[in-house]
């Protein structure tokens, strides 16, 4: 370290060597050149042991005079002549052509050359201490957006915010022609502030330096009275990391915006971008984060996980979803997806979503379908005289709403979009709109039945268009066109608040108990499904179920035995003890549940399609069963 090396063929220039932990004894000989000049880290290295800063190329990318005999020419055309050079003094050891990693322009590919310039920085280590305490005031989503740009405000240097550009946010800056002093200050800011509001910052660029220095201005080094402007532009980073004051704190241009913003929203590389310049400018001047909170996305690539492009033939242009699929299934699939990582886009994933959309967009129109004749002032049912499965259904609903309330407040949008479809499908679909048919269809139009079912299909189809808005606008928006509304009815769904959760209608006991139920339902369906593999039965009315259970299950069975065969959609349901179960009966994934099932004696209803031995007993209903008969009659 320290020693001095003469140059090759330069007279005059020596070299100091110097010492870094970058050098490795794993790679070439363990001896590098450096140019403070042309490299960050050369130019670190320099700095810590000051040496001088040379940069013999200009910006045009010719040798300058510092150059010497290669002075005025094209540093690429100049490889073979200074090798030539070196041959010459009898300086060069060994030559070869490798081939190594190099930085390229990402817009022209075109080789990267370093130059050290006079830039203009921002200090960060006056308030790093302030920026890391306000990242921890900040809620990041997901979580580990904090660690990242922590460590990115730990580390990183001094804001270079000057830019060679022509176009762009102007440096508001002066120089002395006499001096070369720089000036900004209080008076000149406050002028050009002045100046700026009255024509916008292109004045700067439309005026010369004389037009916008404030009159009778002197240089405070000098007094020289002959200014300059500079000509670089501000780092793009700058003002968009201002534009929190921009909107937040201009009431007469953004009325009723109030400062710091409650959420930004952006890619993951942002943390780097806007999350972070923003920052730096607002703890700068306030001492506070811009944001309450910052939520960070990742990309939309193919199903393999690549990045979309036109060379790979893989890009999924939206406005073409838009047209072929509409605009909610793309909202959908934006919303099912976790947008914490990157997102998965193909026609084979938007024709799932689509599936999914198809299967909400039916629940709606059996809701609907079912509701034409129901006055939600005239025929509501109470709650204490709704049905009980109702009551239960009417719980299974302010439970979704429950975790919807609470995912969209937690930016979860896919759990929104996974949890609406999960109730659509399974909970609806699957079970309480299957077991209602019956009802709906069967008994009298004005019964409590009917009615009762009636009533929570409302409630159900009210708050679900509600919970659907942010995600399926336009077709909530067609929906609500429908809907009867007691009262006045807001002109869009978009006006309505969100459903909220009615203690009330939480009733764990009511919960437990036909969870019970629903688990013997679902032995029962398996059990019935596979006699229609077998081609025993072709629809579950077909079937007659017995029900072999424990004690404690007995008990609960026996208490709704005239509501299980409308729970399990079949014509008949018989209750036993366990201890009544012969060698023919199916063992269940229940320690207390066995069941047998065998075709149901007797005629089918021609109107409500049950099977029943007494069909037929009312001769004026021949082909009908005795409730149906009932209800025909009392409609004349």
């Amino acid at each position: 370290e320290g020693v001095i090396c003469r140059h090759p063929f330069v007279a005059g220039r020596n070299s100091v060597v110097v010492l870094d932990e970058y050098v490795s004894l794993e790679q070439g000989t363990g001896c590098v050149h450096i140019a403070p000049g042309h490299g960050t880290e050369d130019f670190e290295i320099g700095r810590r042991y000051n040496l001088p800063v040379i940069s013999p190329i200009n910006a045009q990318g010719y040798f300058t005079e510092e150059g010497g005999i290669f002075a005025g020419r094209f540093y690429l055309e100049t490889n073979k002549d200074i090798l030539s050079e070196l041959t010459r003094h009898g300086a060069l050891v060994w030559q070869e052509t490798i081939t190594h990693q190099y930085p390229h322009c990402w817009r022209c590919k075109n080789p990267v050359f370093f130059r050290a310039t006079e830039q203009w920085f921002a200090s960060i280590d006056g308030f790093r201490e302030d920026l890391l305490a306000a990242v921890d005031r900040v809620r990041w989503i997901p979580s580990w957006g904090r660690d990242r740009i922590y460590n990115m405000v730990a580390n990183r240097s001094d804001w270079c915010i000057s830019r060679q550009r022509f176009w762009g946010v102007p440096l508001p800056i002066f120089y002395c022609a006499a001096c070369g002093e720089a000036v900004i200050t209080q008076e000149t800011i406050s002028h050009l502030q002045d100046l700026f509001r009255e024509h916008g910052s292109d004045v700067w660029f439309a005026r010369d330096a004389h037009e916008l220095i404030p009159p009778g201005m002197r240089c405070p080094a000098c007094g020289g009275t002959e200014f300059t402007k500079e000509t670089d532009t501000m780092d793009v980073w700058f003002d968009s990391g201002s534009s929190h004051w921009a909107v937040l704190t201009q009431p007469e241009y953004w009325p009723g915006q109030r400062w710091p913003a409650d959420l930004y929203l952006e890619g993951s590389d942002q943390h780097r971008g806007w999350f972070n310049s923003s920052l730096t400018t607002a703890v700068a001047v306030t001492g506070d984060p811009p944001y309450g909170a910052v939520l960070t996305h990742g990309f939309v690539v193919d199903e393999q996980g690549r990045k979309m492009s036109k060379s790979l033939g893989n890009v999924v242009d939206p406005l073409e979803v838009m047209k072929e699929l509409g605009a909610d299934i793309l909202r959908l699939w934006v919303c099912s997806a976790d947008y914490r990582t990157d997102l998965a886009a193909s026609s084979n994933i938007l024709a799932q979503t689509a599936e999914a959309y198809r299967k909400i967009r039916n629940t709606f129109r059996f809701l609907l379908g079912n509701l034409y004749d129901f006055d939600p002032v005239r025929d509501r049912v109470p709650y204490e005289r709704l049905l009980e499965l109702d009551r239960y259904a009417l719980l299974k609903l302010h439970r979704v709403i429950e975790r919807v309330t609470k995912a969209y407040a937690e930016y979860e949008f896919h759990l929104v979009a996974h949890t609406v479809y999960n109730y659509c499908v399974t909970d609806l679909s699957a079970f309480y709109l299957n077991v209602l048919k019956d009802r709906l269809y069967c008994e009298e139009a004005a019964s409590l039945p009917r009615r009762s079912a009636q009533t929570v299909l409302y409630d159900i189809l009210y708050a679900l268009v509600r919970l659907l808005t942010p995600v399926l606008a336009f077709t909530t928006e067609e929906v609500w066109r429908y809907i009867p509304v007691a009262g006045e009815k807001p002109v869009s769904v978009q006006l309505c608040d969100m459903p909220e959760v009615q203690p009330e209608f939480i009733d764990p006991e009511l919960e437990d108990r036909w969870e019970r139920l629903l688990v013997v339902r679902d032995e029962v369906m398996r059990a019935l499904e596979s006699l229609r593999k077998q081609k025993v039965i072709r629809d579950s009315l077909e079937a007659a179920v017995k029900l072999f259970a424990g004690k404690e299950l007995y008990r609960l069975l026996s208490a709704y035995r005239q509501q299980l065969p409308s729970i399990l959609i079949v014509s008949d349901v018989d209750v036993l003890g366990l201890d009544e179960a012969g060698p023919t009966t199916v063992a269940t994934g229940q320690e207390d549940l066995r069941l047998a099932v065998e075709r149901a004696p007797g005629e089918k209803c021609a109107r409500c399609w049950v099977y029943s031995e007494d069909v037929g007993r009312d001769p004026n209903f021949p082909d009908v069963c005795p409730r149906c008969a009932g209800v025909l009659r009392r409609m004349g």
